[in-house]
């Protein structure tokens, strides 16, 4: 998804590693892009028109829920292939908008998700991705998001980070994204941006904090190396067996987009960050 530094820190950029945007809504555009067939393979764009037929047939109430929309779209996902650095773009390779439904990590998967749960067009998909995935929608490396807090913290923001709300046991701190514990960068090129990340530690997540996430929250997974905010990306799902996180999954076994038990997996992390779709 990034430009190779390292292949652990790579993939931690791209939000993958398990081992561990506020505005107005983009108006819809009419016009199909000239490049659009150019840019999606006949897999995607025949997936992209049968998730755009899936949200037009959901009821109207429906359609007006974020979480219930997240939860629809994103689970004819469910075994999609794990592949990681799906982006194209660097400091030497010119910024592609890539949209590849074949395979996710688990940022693009996210990405995925978001433009769809408010496009009733293949070319308002498009303009959507393209506010989502990229500040003031420049298709460009330096103004994509390539932190999961970029979400929130851009002019024109798609979610609200309600982590602080959830508990008195959050904890905040300072972080200059993109510089590394030596001070070089992750990405080579993109000015470090010095950030207050509020994040839920995992001791603290329990029965109460469960009670206030919604089904369609993004969950973010804290780390503690410096220059991240997280290193992974998934949505908190309630479903009638319990709260799972669905997320592309890098984990040898899986490689695939899965429901992951949250409790399970979120107590063998540092904690959370959520986002919460406006």
């Amino acid at each position: 998804m990034y430009k190779v530094v390292s292949l652990i820190l790579a993939i931690a950029l791209s939000g993958c590693t398990d081992k561990i945007q506020v505005g107005q809504t983009p108006e819809p555009i009419t016009t199909l892009p000239a490049d659009l067939k150019a840019s999606m393979d006949n897999y995607t764009l025949n997936k992209l028109n049968q998730l755009l037929a899936l949200r037009a047939a959901a009821p109207a109430e429906q359609q007006q829920d974020s979480g219930r929309m997240i939860d629809l779209l994103s689970k004819p996902f469910l075994g999609t292939p794990y592949v990681a650095n799906m982006l194209i773009g660097s400091q030497e390779t010119p910024e592609k908008l890539v949209i590849d439904f074949r395979g996710l990590d688990c940022f693009t998967y996210i990405d995925y998700v978001d433009a769809l749960r408010q496009a009733n067009t293949q070319a308002d998909f498009v303009q959507r991705l393209i506010h989502i995935r990229y500040a003031n929608g420049d298709i460009n490396f330096l103004q994509r998001k390539h932190f999961f807090t970029d979400w929130s913290h851009q002019v024109k923001t798609n979610v609200t980070d309600i982590t602080a709300t959830l508990s008195p046991h959050t904890v905040t701190l300072v972080k200059n994204l993109n510089q590394k514990a030596d001070g070089g960068s992750y990405l080579p090129g993109l000015k470090n941006v010095q950030r207050s990340i509020t994040y839920l530690p995992s001791d603290f997540i329990d029965g109460q904090v469960l009670a206030q996430l919604h089904t369609g929250d993004y969950i973010g997974i804290y780390t503690h190396l410096a220059g991240l905010d997280v290193t992974h990306t998934g949505i908190y799902i309630m479903t009638e067996n319990g709260p799972v996180l669905r997320n592309a999954s890098s984990r040898k076994e899986n490689m695939q987009v899965v429901d992951s038990p949250f409790m399970d997996y979120v107590q063998a992390t540092p904690g959370i960050v959520v986002l919460r779709a406006k």
